[in-house]
């Protein structure tokens, strides 16, 4: 087996010993409050969340996050979004202060947890950031179903709580309270349906680090340095291949789990082999990532119909957040970049083509 994939190695060892055994506790939880107490059934699966992430990360681990939430949901109360967004960066911030990783750190008896620790309150802000920007955006009379209550639901959803797939609270807010017709039969059929297909993306995800050892020919310079260019891009294809596959599994179990509590999961990604472009690539790889940085950010800040520099400037800061998110080294900076000059040059050369003289000519 090719090891280097450190996410996937990761994710599948902690799924392993812990976290697939609290999906299924989620589940069984889930089921059995639609099927005896539907009107309750947030506040269940909360307090199930809450537990689950006592276990795994500690009681000092939840208190950090219980405090996450607790400060946004303070600093949403003035209902100012520039306010909200600085408490939000403020927050994520710290989790790059050494002395305070040092702290975490100390907390836990190996690194795996600590990093579960850090993985958990990197998404988690995504989910504080939505609940706070929503609470901001709504009228004093919806304040009641933007209640702290509420906040934790959301935040101690349990499916979306370590790696995502991120959803924003007005989406699950609003399915959360439909109450729908709940049928064993219908929901063990998605059930079964789900598990095949997700057993099938694992099983083709394991031959691929098992035969063609991608990650493992990256980490060594000399290889790379031998091959030809298209040696190279075969290479570079395979490894974005693998990334899909990878999270066809990593979105699909969460997702699953969100069909099985009646929310409609976001869409998993499509094949990379399907994509020409760069905006299309950002619309339907992780479709959840997308919808919160196009409401959250690209449209407050104008968007496609401010003007050009407008646009520009939208573009650019939704990139500069994502590079900041993922970690905010240098080669994420370079990465965001790059993303940012491809929708901007695929978005400048649509508008070419729009020309009337120039379809004249084509």
């Amino acid at each position: 087996q090719d090891p280097m994939d450190f996410e996937w190695s990761y994710w599948i060892e902690w799924g392993r010993e812990r976290i697939l055994w609290l999906l299924a506790g989620h589940l069984l939880v889930s089921q059995m409050s639609r099927l005896l107490v539907e009107k309750y059934k947030p506040w269940c699966l909360m307090v199930y969340g809450m537990a689950a992430c006592w276990l795994l990360l500690g009681i000092k681990g939840f208190a950090v996050i219980l405090l996450h939430a607790a400060i946004s949901f303070a600093v949403a109360q003035f209902q100012l979004s520039l306010l909200t967004w600085l408490c939000s960066l403020i927050l994520l911030s710290t989790l790059r202060i050494p002395a305070v990783e040092e702290t975490k750190r100390k907390w836990y008896d190996t690194e795996n947890e600590y990093y579960l620790l850090l993985f958990t309150v990197s998404v988690r802000c995504l989910f504080c950031t939505s609940f706070s920007l929503e609470y901001c955006w709504h009228a004093p009379t919806q304040k009641s179903s933007h209640s702290f209550p509420w906040m934790l639901a959301y935040v101690f959803y349990y499916p979306t709580f370590h790696n995502g797939p991120l959803v924003n609270f007005d989406e699950f807010s609003r399915q959360m309270k439909r109450q729908e017709a709940f049928s064993v039969k219908t929901n063990l059929s998605i059930l079964i349906v789900g598990i095949i297909r997700i057993f099938f993306w694992w099983c083709l995800a394991e031959l691929m680090i098992h035969l063609m050892y991608i990650h493992a020919l990256y980490s060594s310079a000399l290889p790379l340095e031998s091959a030809s260019y298209w040696a190279l891009g075969g290479l570079a294809l395979a490894q974005v291949l693998f990334f899909y596959v990878k999270y066809l599994v990593l979105y699909g179990v969460p997702g699953l789990l969100l069909q099985m509590d009646g929310l409609k999961p976001p869409a998993l990604p499509r094949c990379v082999s399907l994509m020409h472009s760069f905006t299309k690539m950002w619309r339907t790889f992780d479709v959840g990532l997308h919808r919160f940085l196009v409401r959250y950010i690209y449209v407050p800040m104008g968007g496609s119909q401010s003007s050009l520099l407008g646009t520009l400037l939208s573009t650019a800061l939704t990139f500069a957040f994502i590079s900041y998110w993922h970690g905010g080294q240098s080669y994420l900076w370079y990465w965001g970049a790059l993303n940012w000059l491809g929708v901007i040059v695929e978005n400048g050369t649509k508008r070419i083509l729009s020309i009337s003289l120039i379809q004249d000519v084509i």
